[in-house]
Order: C-alpha cells, then sequence, then structure tokens
C-alpha cells in the first residue's frame, strides 16, 4: 500500500487522468462547435478532427516505446506531458479547421505516449506479484479525468476555450512536479547497463511471436469496445427504443461500471493469474454484450445489466497491458507495451465507425451489440494463445534467452 501512495504512483495516475481529460473533453465540446459553427464546423468536419486526435494517439503509442527503453521513462514522461499541454492550449486559437485538427494530432501524439510509459513505470515501481493490480487502479485515472471533463463541460459550455486551457495549465503545472519528484525506473537503469540490448524487432521473434500476436489482437479488440461503446451506445440505446434520459444514464452506469471492474479485475488477477483472468472477463463480456440486445422494461434490471458489462468490458483491455508488464523483460517492456497500445489504437479508430455505418444503414439493433459480442469473443480466443506467465513475471519468457537471439543494439 506504500508503494501505491509514493510519488511514483501519484504522478504515473495523474498523468493518466489528465489524459482522460485531454482525450474525452473533445467529444464534449464538439456538439458546441458544430451548432455554433466555429470555424464552420460540421458534423463531417467534427469526425475528421476527432479521428486526426485518435491518429496521433497511435502513432504516440507506438513510437514511444523503444524511444522510452532507449533513453528512459522518465525523460519520455516529461517531454510527452509538455508536447499535449502545449498543444491542447493552443487550440482554442486555431484560424482553421484543418490548424484544430493539427493541434489536436500534435496533441494526441503527446497523449499516446503518456499511457504506456506511465504504465511501464507504474509497474516497474511495484513488485511482479502486485502489477495486475498496479496496472488497474493506474487506469482508473483515466475514468476520474472523463469524469473531471464532463462535470467542467456542465458547468462551462457554451463557453468551451476554458476547457482546453484549463487541461493545458493542469500538465504545465504537473511537469515540474514530475521533474523533482519522479525518479528513474531502477528496471530500466539495470536493464541499461547490461551488455546486451534488443531491438523491437524482437518482438516478432519465435521466442515473442505468440504472445506479441496475442496480445495485439486483444488490444485491438479490447479498445474497439471501449472507444466503440462510449462513442455510440446512448445512440444504440436509443435506436433499440429507449428514451434519451435512459440512454444517457446507461453511459455513466457503463463508466461506474468500469472503475469497479478496475478495481476487482486487477486483484483478481494477482492471484489468480492474469492470463486466466483476461479470459474470463473477455468472456463475460462477450455474454453481457449480446444481452443487451434484449428490450428490458425495467430501468432498475437495464441499469444493473449495464453496469455488470462495464464492469467487465474495460478491464479486460487493462488487464492486457498488465500482461505484457508480467511478460516481457526490462529491456523491451515499453517497446511491446507502446505497439500493444498502438495497436490497440487502431481499434479505436475502428470502432467507432464501423458501429457508426451499422447506425446509418439502419442496423444497430440488434447488430450493433452482436457485433460488440463478437468483438470480446475474439479478444477472448486471442489472449488464449498467449503463454501463460509464472507470478515472477518470467515464465516461459525468460530474459537470459536474450543473447541466443543475437540482437544488440547498435
Amino acid at each position: 500500500m506504500n508503494k501505491l501512495l509514493s510519488w511514483p504512483a501519484m504522478l504515473c495516475w495523474l498523468t493518466v487522468l489528465l489524459e482522460g481529460y485531454d482525450l474525452v473533453v473533445l467529444g464534449a465540446v464538439i456538439p458546441t462547435l458544430i451548432d455554433q459553427r466555429h470555424l464552420g464546423f460540421t458534423a463531417a468536419s467534427a469526425t475528421f478532427a476527432a479521428t486526426m486526435s485518435l491518429v496521433g494517439v497511435a502513432i504516440g503509442a507506438t513510437g514511444s516505446g523503444p524511444v522510452t527503453d532507449r533513453y528512459g521513462r522518465r525523460w519520455m514522461l516529461l517531454g510527452s506531458i509538455a508536447l499535449f499541454s502545449l498543444f491542447t492550449a493552443v487550440i482554442p486559437l486555431a484560424g482553421s479547421v484543418g490548424v484544430f485538427a493539427t493541434f489536436r494530432l500534435i496533441a494526441g501524439v503527446g497523449l499516446g505516449a503518456c499511457m504506456p510509459t506511465a504504465l511501464t513505470l507504474m509497474a516497474e515501481h511495484m513488485p511482479a506479484s502486485r502489477r495486475a493490480f498496479a496496472s488497474t487502479i493506474t487506469m482508473t485515472g483515466y475514468h476520474v479525468g472523463a469524469v473531471f471533463a464532463a462535470l467542467l463541460a456542465l458547468q462551462l459550455v457554451p463557453r468551451w476555450e476554458p476547457l482546453f486551457y484549463l487541461g493545458g495549465v493542469a500538465g504545465f503545472v504537473l511537469v515540474p512536479v514530475v521533474w523533482i519528484k519522479l525518479p528513474e525506473s531502477e528496471a530500466f537503469l539495470a536493464a541499461k547497463d547490461a551488455p546486451i540490448r534488443v531491438r523491437p524487432a524482437v518482438l516478432l521473434k519465435p521466442l515473442y511471436l505468440r504472445a506479441t500476436l496475442g496480445v495485439w489482437v486483444g488490444s485491438f479488440m479490447g479498445l474497439l469496445l471501449v472507444y466503440g461503446l462510449n462513442t455510440w451506445l446512448p445512440k444504440l440505446m436509443r435506436d433499440a427504443g429507449y428514451n434519451m434520459s435512459t440512454s444517457l444514464t446507461v453511459l455513466l452506469m457503463l463508466n461506474i461500471g468500469a472503475v469497479i471492474g478496475l478495481l476487482t479485475a486487477g486483484t483478481l488477477a494477482d492471484r489468480r493469474g492474469i492470463k486466466p483472468t483476461v479470459l474470463v472477463w473477455f468472456g463475460a463480456a462477450a455474454v453481457f454484450l449480446a444481452l443487451l440486445s434484449i428490450k428490458i422494461s425495467s430501468t432498475v434490471l437495464l441499469n444493473g445489466l449495464v453496469l455488470v458489462t462495464g464492469i467487465f468490458v474495460f478491464s479486460a483491455q487493462v488487464l492486457i497491458y498488465a500482461y505484457v508488464t508480467q511478460a516481457y523483460p526490462a529491456e523491451i517492456r515499453a517497446t511491446a507495451l507502446g505497439l500493444a497500445s498502438g495497436v490497440g489504437r487502431l481499434g479505436a479508430i475502428f470502432g467507432p465507425t464501423i458501429t457508426g455505418w451499422l447506425i446509418v444503414v439502419g442496423s444497430a439493433n440488434p447488430w450493433g451489440f452482436y457485433l460488440f459480442a463478437a468483438v470480446a469473443a475474439i479478444g477472448l480466443l486471442a489472449m488464449a494463445a498467449v503463454p501463460r506467465t509464472s507470478i515472477d513475471g518470467l515464465g516461459p519468457i525468460e530474459p537470459v534467452e536474450q543473447a541466443r537471439l543475437g540482437e544488440r543494439t547498435v
């Protein structure tokens, strides 16, 4: 518990909180941007800006890993916080939709680098037997940030500009605290002094291939669920015949369930193993998502079903990150986590797109729910294929095996 109250743990949590705030705040102001015709915003151009933000996140997540493994977790976290804070703060100054989207793209690069770096730092700060809980507790920051964004938007909109100024200022306040209080990861320092260094391509070597492909597919499916549901669940519920109040309430219940699931899943995974837990979580998510296709007349029963669905849907994805921190050695841990996050962000882009297409063609109910259930089932199959690691985080993936791979940093 003391480690969870330490400076590294709190700073990693705050970093993820800022990411949750910044990624959700755009969705909170898009209706106002369109209503005000700010810079000529339309539904199509707002979708473009939102997509550019997610593209930037994917670039940042994918590209940050190798840099983090070479130069350190601390420097990457400092740089990524500064980058997204700057380009969040200048969003209201954009003079055109194109510039607005460009600022969101660059901010997204910083945001994408933050999460895998923070999760890597947090995992390396904790004992191997507590890394699943460390990952899930850190990710609660994302949902807290999302709630802050929603509450502030309710108070400030239609004055949307302060939402971006506040996000940027908060990041700039955090940077000097990180500079002073956050030490470099001891695992990174030890790996840095090792004579053998690995390249990112080692993730596709036979030793790691099964784990890498399983994690990539699982992460893609996991974030497809997260972003697809958060974007379109109210509309899916409306198309299923529920009123607007009920449709918005279920989104709140889904995210409350997410926090409960994150706390529960991490504790259970540390006790029972990450792989068995993530399989149960994806399987349960598939079942409950399919059940949402059934019209439920009782509001209490519906909210309870959505709450339970949220428990399993969101934390299934985070358990994949926890698996990566356990399965891969420190030399390539940030690279593996960054690439898993980057591939997952492609799912984050694909999920809202394909769900939106189902809505346009009038097939959202019940096929939208069946789609999400199938995605969860694919995530289960993908994670069923990965090796099961032992409690010390080495299992079948032993760092000493790097020597026979002949991978040396040039």
